[in-house]
C-alpha cells in the first residue's frame, strides 16, 4: 500500500509539472506576440501627409515589417462611420485593395469574426485574413475603439491565397462636431517573400487611400440616419437606425 501511494503521489506530481509546463509554454507564446506600439511613442516617423491625413511608421520588435499609424479628420459624423463598420461587406467599399469580405460565425457587435482578401499586384499571391473584431465605446467621451486581430486557424486555408497569421489593428474614433478624428495603428506580417518597394508603398498607400475612401463611403445614403446605442452604465451596446 505504501508503494502504491508513492506511485500515486509521483503521478500527481508529474501531472502538475506537466500542467505547469503547458501553462509556461502558453504564456511564452502569448508574450511572443508583439503588442502594437503606443500611439504617443516618440519613435514614430512621419512618412506622408495628404490633406488632413498623416501617416507615420515605426520599427516593430521581432519583425522585418514596420507598423504604421495614420491620423486624420474624416468629414462625417461618428454614427455614419460606425454604420460602415458594422457592415460585414464594407471592407470592399473603403479598404484599399480589399476584394472580398464577409462575416464568419455568429458573433455579435462587441466580438465577432470576419474574413477578407487583399488583392496583390502580379506576381505576388493575394493575402487573406481571418480577423477577430472587438468593439467598445464610452458615452461620456463619445470615443469608439475597435481591435482587429488575426486568428488564422479559425478557417481552413485557401491554397490560392497566403493566409496572414500575424496582423494587429486598432481603430480609434473620436467625434469632433460633425466630423470624426480617426487614429489607425496597424502591424501586419504578410508572410512569404515580398519586394521591399511593395511593402513600403503599402504602408503609406493603404491608410491614405482607405481613409479617403471611408470619408466618401460614410456619406453614402445607406449609411445615414444611424445612432449609437448605450447601456445604463454608459457603455456602447450597438449601432442602429434612428427611429422615426
Amino acid at each position: 500500500m505504501r508503494e502504491t501511494r508513492a506511485h500515486g503521489t509521483a503521478g500527481r506530481a508529474s501531472a502538475i509539472r506537466g500542467l505547469a509546463w503547458v501553462c509556461l509554454i502558453s504564456a511564452l507564446a502569448a508574450s511572443a506576440r508583439a503588442e502594437l506600439p503606443a500611439e504617443n511613442d516618440n519613435a514614430w516617423t512621419l512618412r506622408k501627409e495628404d490633406g488632413q491625413i498623416r501617416v507615420y511608421t515605426i520599427d516593430q520588435p521581432g519583425s522585418s515589417f514596420k507598423a504604421f499609424k495614420a491620423v486624420g479628420v474624416i468629414d462625417a459624423p461618428i454614427e455614419n462611420l460606425m454604420a460602415v463598420m458594422i457592415n460585414p461587406g464594407s471592407c470592399v467599399e473603403w479598404v484599399y485593395n480589399c476584394t472580398e469580405s464577409r462575416v464568419l460565425g455568429e458573433g455579435g457587435f462587441h466580438d465577432r469574426y470576419a474574413y477578407s482578401v487583399n488583392d496583390m499586384p502580379w506576381p505576388v499571391t493575394d493575402r487573406d485574413y481571418v480577423l477577430r473584431i472587438r468593439t467598445r465605446g464610452d458615452q461620456s467621451s463619445g470615443e469608439v475603439v475597435m481591435d482587429l486581430n488575426a486568428t488564422p486557424n479559425k478557417l481552413a486555408a485557401n491554397e490560392d491565397r497566403v493566409r496572414v497569421d500575424r496582423s494587429d489593428t486598432l481603430y480609434r474614433f473620436t467625434p469632433e462636431g460633425d466630423s470624426t478624428r480617426m487614429v489607425w495603428v496597424q502591424h501586419t506580417d504578410p508572410n512569404g517573400s515580398l519586394p521591399g518597394w511593395l511593402v513600403n508603398s503599402l504602408l503609406v498607400d493603404i491608410p491614405v487611400r482607405s481613409m479617403q475612401a471611408l470619408e466618401r463611403v460614410a456619406n453614402f445614403e445607406k449609411y445615414q440616419g444611424y445612432e449609437l446605442i448605450y447601456g445604463q452604465q454608459g457603455e456602447l451596446v450597438g449601432v442602429d437606425r434612428r427611429k422615426p
